[in-house]
């Protein structure tokens, strides 16, 4: 397997430097480490591929009808469990936050209404930072995984990449407990995002049996023990996780296909669908229970579902130029967003890298800027009187509603506190609502957008679980209500549809994905009646914002150094073969090898799959008999089942085994080579590995393009990809391609001259490859 230059040189910096670092100008990932969460860690490849060796296949047969009844049951039951446990994670989850915000805010309003200001606003601030210093605190000392979304993560873990932490018992604490207290304390971040992560982390821990550290582990669950089958359950995992955040469950398996997932097939779609569904009844059958009044003083079942249904709507085609050009705006603003965000992601990582406490403060300094900010902004705008024909009470007394009185005299309202002086949610479904187009100022509506657009973008970076979804859906939405108030009377469209459509443009030109985006926003809203134009505009916006940057997952993942694999090749290596990028020197072994080697080898480097090759006398001349992996190798020397000569070894070694012993365990938990001892004995002694070796591994011809290498690596699902000569009589593997040698870093560094003799031409081709070589 192929050393890297870094490997070769002895250097050890190299595989610690921080990937985000200010001073670089490249993302490095090609390197062995990269940033999960907010700490730099290693990071490995996952082992999608079946593994068809003969005790593999001697398993198989073994197992009998009721066996594989039990295993089929077991998928199902678990999606079951993935589905009924993360819908009750977001019901309780909407429902801390419903209620922790909410005392705080009633709390404040009430010393508003006695004019106590000062004390109002220290309350305000007081919570807002004890809050951000819980969160930052327990996600930086506890579970520095859970920092962010998750879903980088996540979407790399389906892409074949394990990071470790990501899906621990203790990451999963951090980011229930550490969302709800982070969004109650008004900064500017949304849950939908970790709660993705969330569902990722109940379905990984299902997966693999619960959790060996803290004593809560089940057998009966311990069926799933490859990196494919728990990779499906993530996968189910991550749709159930969007489909709680909104009440969209058929938006969840979407996004969990559209831009989650790497690999997909019809039987994976219906039991995503199945438990996506039981997200849907839990939910429903919660909020019921809320109606009732049995879920505190704000529990009202309040999870997001912005009703801006009118019978009366219509639209005829003078409003597609106007839709047309939200679109534009949308995606210009949306690749706006993504590009200062990577900018300021990469600032706090410089921040971060400083230690824990500067994780903290830079939370701290973030939620002091927020409170000033939200409760300072209201004060300038001016205030309106109450429309007599309200449809709820005015002034608001309370958290909620349209009518926050804020400051302003009796019958008097404050229309930028009714937004900016709120809840997330409760701003959404204030500027989503119908019948309000006469409650808003230009100015008050304008401020807010700029507030949110760049509150935003601060708010993300810090070490706490923060989503963007739900800040991209406010920003959209204030442009898009500000654009209606610009058009005025010249639209059959309410101000509100306006608002629906801007949110829409913001989340294409920001995200990315159209299909899914499209039916979350009609989940959302409850009204099909939006169909063309939500998909006008998200088809618009995400055009034009492409032409910019790639999406803002994508940017992030390749900030921290994910080596993420795209579903298309470049140009480039149309131009170049496999043998042109891998490097060596190649390390194998023989079918029948000493232990010594075997040890030395597997100390020497840290590679995961080995080539072993059957020469004479086993064979006329030397052969690929197939790849091992090197956690087999650990299993075989733990167990010790060694001859004294050089021998093949019968089918009853089989029995000194079962399948748990060579079944994969979760992130960094399997057993490791310096934990092997063994006497100078055993050393000399000898391992048959043909019944352990995958004799069927994926094979390409050196000459083989190295796009199309690429294709086959990704859809496979593949870790090691073996190139084996086109001319007989060489040896019979030139090396071995891991997803590291796809990347374009690494194959700057074989082939340099690229850089010079194609660069200029491939950046005006390839414009996404030019926005990471200037730094974006």
């Amino acid at each position: 397997m192929p050393l890297r230059k870094d490997m070769l040189n002895g250097d050890p910096e190299s595989l610690h430097q921080p990937l985000l670092s200010s001073q670089r100008s490249l993302v490095n990932s090609t390197s062995q480490v990269a940033i999960v969460g907010s700490n730099v860690s290693p990071i490995e490849s996952l082992d999608y591929e079946i593994i068809e060796n003969e005790f593999f296949k001697q398993d198989w047969r073994s197992r009998g009808a009721s066996q594989i009844f039990q295993y089929i049951c077991m998928k199902w039951l678990l999606c079951f469990l993935i589905g009924f446990i993360v819908s009750l994670i977001a019901f309780c989850n909407n429902l801390a936050v419903e209620n922790l915000a909410g005392i705080k805010f009633v709390i404040t309003s009430n010393m508003m209404l006695e004019r106590r200001f000062l004390l109002a606003f220290a309350v305000f601030f007081a919570s807002n930072l004890a809050l951000t210093i819980f969160s930052a605190t327990i996600t930086a000392l506890i579970a520095p995984a859970a920092t962010g979304s998750g879903i980088p993560e996540v979407k790399a873990y389906l892409n074949g990449v394990d990071a470790p932490g990501i899906f621990t018992l203790r990451t999963l604490f951090v980011k229930i407990i550490g969302s709800i207290t982070a969004v109650s304390s008004s900064l500017l971040i949304g849950k939908a995002g970790p709660m993705v992560h969330t569902g990722a982390c109940v379905a990984s821990l299902l997966g693999q049996g619960g959790s060996k550290r803290y004593g809560l582990t089940w057998k009966w669950l311990r069926f799933f023990k490859n990196d494919r089958d728990r990779r499906d359950l993530v996968m189910c995992g991550s749709a159930a996780g969007i489909a709680a955040a909104f009440r969209a469950p058929v938006g969840g398996v979407l996004f969990a296909l559209e831009e989650m997932t790497s690999w997909w097939r019809s039987a994976l779609l219906w039991r995503a669908f199945f438990t996506t569904a039981i997200v849907a009844i839990v939910l429903r059958a919660m909020i019921d229970v809320c109606l009732s009044g049995k879920c505190g003083l704000f529990g009202k079942g309040g999870l997001i579902m912005f009703d801006v249904y009118s019978a009366s709507m219509s639209y005829h085609l003078a409003e597609v130029p106007l839709v047309f050009i939200l679109g534009v705006i949308g995606g210009i603003l949306g690749s706006l967003y993504n590009f200062m965000l990577n900018k300021v992601l990469r600032i706090y990582n410089f921040i971060n890298e400083k230690g824990t406490i500067c994780k903290i403060a830079l939370a701290c300094v973030i939620s002091i800027f927020t409170s000033f900010l939200l409760f300072g902004l209201p004060w300038f705008a001016s205030c309106q009187r109450c429309p007599p024909d309200a449809t709820e009470p005015c002034p608001t007394i309370g958290r909620s509603g349209n009518f926050k009185k804020f400051q302003c005299p009796p019958d008097h309202y404050n229309d930028l506190a009714s937004l900016i002086f709120n809840t997330n949610d409760d701003a959404i479904r204030n500027l989503f609502s119908r019948d309000t187009n006469d409650e808003f100022q230009y100015s008050s509506m304008f401020i807010f957008f700029i507030t949110c657009f760049f509150l935003s973008i601060f708010s993300y970076g810090v070490v706490a679980p923060a989503g963007l979804f739900v800040p991209v859906i406010v920003t959209g939405a204030s442009y898009g209500r500000f654009v209606g108030m610009l058009v005025g009377e010249k639209t059959n469209l309410h101000h509100g549809l306006y608002a629906v459509l801007g949110a829409a443009s913001f989340l294409g030109g920001s995200m990315r994905t159209t299909v899914s985006l499209c039916v979350i926003m009609l989940e959302l809203t409850n009204n099909l009646l939006l169909l063309p134009l939500i998909m006008m505009v998200l088809l618009v916006s995400k055009t034009v914002a492409d032409a910019f940057n790639a999406n803002i997952y994508d940017l992030i993942m390749k900030a921290k150094g994910f080596p993420y694999l795209e579903t298309h090749a470049e140009p480039y290596m149309r131009q170049l073969t496999v043998g042109d990028v891998v490097t060596g020197p190649l390390q194998m072994f023989n079918g029948i090898e000493k232990v010594r080697n075997i040890v030395f080898i597997l100390k020497s480097t840290s590679h995961n799959g080995f080539p072993v090759i059957d020469e004479p006398p086993l064979s006329q001349a030397p052969v690929l008999s197939g790849l091992i992996l090197r956690d087999h190798l650990v299993t075989l020397l733990k167990n010790k089942v060694f001859s004294s000569t050089p021998r093949v070894i019968g089918d009853d070694v089989f029995k000194k085994f079962t399948s748990d012993d060579f079944a994969k365990k979760g992130s960094n938990k399997g057993d490791k080579i310096e934990d092997i001892h063994l006497s100078e004995e055993e050393m000399e002694m000898f391992i048959d590995l043909h019944p352990f070796t995958n004799t069927s591994p994926y094979t390409v011809v050196e000459t083989m393009s190295l796009g199309k290498a690429l294709t086959l690596f990704r859809e496979v699902g593949l870790r090691h990809l073996l190139v084996i000569p086109k001319i007989s009589g060489r040896s019979p593997v030139v090396g071995i391609l891991t997803r590291h040698d796809f990347m374009l870093e690494h194959i700057l560094g074989v082939h340099p001259l690229l850089v010079r003799s194609r660069w200029k031409r491939l950046r005006f081709r390839i414009p996404c490859l030019g926005n990471i070589f200037s730094g974006i």
